[in-house]
């Protein structure tokens, strides 16, 4: 990969995986050779304590220290925060001190960018910088979609999935025009499937009719599994605490689209380029 690709993974309705699927697309990323880290801007900080960090209030550094120091025009070395995960994915932590730092961000200059410039030295180390987003379309979210390259949603099967999509859709697209006009948006991905009922065949239906001609809707499914919920406590992916699930199948396979699904956009630029 020639460059960095940094990924939100956002949807303002809590509950859908997106905790998930950061922690366990960064995995199966990083099982593939990718260099690969993960930041938490929720100050509900799942992410931090899913990854094995049970505590995140003790972590001397965090996602809110090095932007409190990039509001306040000080020197740091934002690799003092990451934190190291045994399965090979890279961390950089969030607690509740995130919560004043998004009240901060109100009165900061340029307070949109505020992420963005934290984390820009990081990326030369990494192949995949993966944010996992807070329930909501508040400033932390909104610094999120500023630094990133495009934007992942995970969408719930459940009857009205695409309930609030919209409200979504229009800030990003509002975020593309003011803020991130580099912003795409990289899929739609269905979790929490349950394959003994035709339901998810409905939601599917209805997230294409309504999005899919704009959107891409990723082929992999994330299935429900009791599995998944166990491994969270365990403070590993469901891909170490369970290779075989059929939940750890979706996240590999997802990743091997994610993966796939950049070589052809890479391609498709080369193309343009070389017809001009």
């Amino acid at each position: 990969m020639s460059k960095c690709e940094i990924i939100a993974i956002a949807n303002q309705k809590g509950g859908v995986g997106k905790t998930t699927t950061t922690f366990n697309l960064g995995v199966a990323l990083a099982q593939r050779g990718k260099r690969v880290l993960l930041v938490d801007a929720d100050p509900q900080a799942d992410l931090t304590t899913y990854m094995g960090w049970h505590n995140p209030d003790n972590i001397p550094n965090t996602l809110s220290t090095i932007m409190n120091k990039t509001m306040n025009e000080m020197e740091f070395d934002p690799k003092e925060a990451i934190l190291k995960h045994d399965e090979g994915v890279d961390l950089l932590p969030s607690n509740l001190e995130l919560a004043s730092t998004e009240v901060s961000l109100a009165n900061a200059m340029c307070r949109e960018y505020t992420l963005k410039n934290s984390i820009s030295k990081l990326k030369k180390d990494y192949d995949y910088i993966l944010i996992d987003c807070m329930p909501s379309l508040a400033m932390l979210t909104i610094n999120a979609l500023a630094s990133s390259d495009k934007v992942i949603i995970p969408v719930q099967s459940e009857f009205l999935a695409a309930k609030g999509m919209s409200h979504l859709m229009s800030t990003i697209l509002k975020v593309r025009k003011v803020i991130n006009p580099d912003l795409k948006v990289g899929g739609i991905l269905l979790t929490m499937v349950d394959g003994r009922t035709n339901l998810s065949k409905s939601i599917t239906n209805e997230l294409k009719e309504t999005f899919g001609t704009v959107f891409k809707l990723f082929d992999t499914q994330i299935p429900r599994a009791v599995r998944a919920a166990e491994s969270t406590r365990m403070g590993e992916s469901i891909i170490s605490y369970d290779k075989n699930n059929k939940v750890s199948q979706g996240y590999i396979n997802f990743a091997k689209e994610v993966i796939n699904y950049e070589r052809e956009e890479a391609t498709r630029h080369s193309n343009i380029i070389q017809s001009r």
